[in-house]
């Protein structure tokens, strides 16, 4: 069987530029179900490594990037207090794409059309490896969360908690 040519996106050429190893997983998408949960059955992997990105407006810094685990929710507070805003809220949907040039279910961390403060869950450091969306539905990296976060420039910190 033939392997099909997985077509590179923005986030993947910039990590190829930066010489940092990662991997391409493409899986089916579902429009009516873009959440985390639905990623990580596709690949057949634990909630836990698939990470999730969020854009968030604070009231003093303005935009900033939440990287936190499929079954996690950011944890407004929490984050308030790391990028040192009173209060932060989840950006609106129709200014995402504006923003960042990524829509929703295809955020990636990486290659935004501007370098927003990134934060980034604590417990991705405890995997070899966490998924990270490519900037498209339908195709995640793979990549080790120190490489992530030393190539985004981001902190790590306690800024979500798991679903109930």
């Amino acid at each position: 069987m033939a392997k099909q040519k997985i077509e590179k996106t923005n986030a993947a050429r910039l990590l190829d530029r930066a010489k940092i190893k990662y991997e391409l997983i493409p899986y089916t998408v579902d429009e009516q179900n873009l959440a985390a949960t639905h990623v990580a059955e596709q690949l057949g992997e634990d909630i836990a490594t698939v990470f999730k990105t969020l854009i968030l407006v604070g009231d003093r810094t303005g935009h900033l990037v939440c990287v936190v685990p499929g079954n996690h929710e950011v944890d407004l507070k929490a984050a308030a207090r790391v990028s040192g805003n009173k209060k932060v809220e989840m950006i609106a949907m129709k200014e995402l794409l504006p923003t960042t040039g990524y829509i929703r279910g295809g955020c990636s961390p990486i290659g935004m059309k501007k370098r927003f403060p990134t934060y980034i869950h604590s417990s991705a450091l405890e995997h070899d490896a966490i998924y990270i969306s490519a900037g498209v539905r339908g195709l995640q990296i793979r990549i080790a969360p120190t490489d992530l976060i030393s190539f985004v420039g981001a902190e790590v910190a306690e800024i979500s908690q798991e679903m109930e």
